[in-house]
C-alpha cells in the first residue's frame, strides 16, 4: 500500500464517519451501519479523478440515514444478505448477495436498509469522484 493510498483512506475515513449531529439526534432510535474504508487511489489515466471503496455492515434490521454521494459516480454491490436499496423516487428493489446496482452523480439514496431482522448485510460501495471531493457521503439533516 502506498504513502497516498494510505494518506488517501483516511481521508476518506474521516469525511465518510462523520455524521452530522442533527441526524443523530433525530435518528436515536435507528439501528445505524458501521462504515469502513477499503481502499482510495488515484485513476492514472483519468488525471483528476479516484476511486475509492467503502464497507458497509448491516447488523440485522439497520438502516442508512438518506443522502447523497455528490457529484460520484457509486457502484453498491452487496457482499452479504440482502439489501433494500431506493433511489429518489424511483422503486425500491432488494439487491442479494452478488448483485449490484449503480448511482449517478448527485442521485438521493433515500432508502438503503438490511431487510432482515435477524442476519447481518454487508455492502461494498465503490466510488469513482473528482480527487479533490472528500466529502463521498452527505446525509440528509432531517
Amino acid at each position: 500500500m502506498t504513502i497516498n493510498t494510505l494518506v488517501s483512506a483516511a481521508a476518506l475515513a474521516a469525511s465518510m464517519a462523520i455524521i452530522p449531529a442533527a441526524a443523530v439526534a433525530q435518528n436515536e432510535d435507528l439501528v445505524r451501519e458501521t462504515i469502513t474504508p477499503a481502499f482510495a487511489d488515484a485513476l492514472p489515466n483519468v488525471p483528476g479523478k479516484t476511486i475509492s471503496a467503502i464497507v458497509v455492515d448491516y447488523p440485522p434490521g439497520a438502516k442508512s440515514i438518506p443522502h447523497r454521494h455528490g457529484q460520484a459516480f457509486v457502484v453498491g454491490y452487496v457482499l452479504q444478505g440482502q439489501i433494500r436499496s431506493q433511489l429518489g423516487n424511483g422503486a425500491s428493489r432488494v439487491y442479494k448477495a452478488g448483485e449490484h446496482w449503480t448511482e449517478a452523480p448527485g442521485v438521493h439514496h433515500t432508502v438503503s436498509e438490511n431487510v432482515s431482522a435477524s442476519a447481518p448485510a454487508k455492502l461494498l460501495a465503490i466510488f469513482v469522484a473528482d480527487t479533490k471531493d472528500k466529502n463521498l457521503v452527505i446525509w440528509d439533516k432531517k
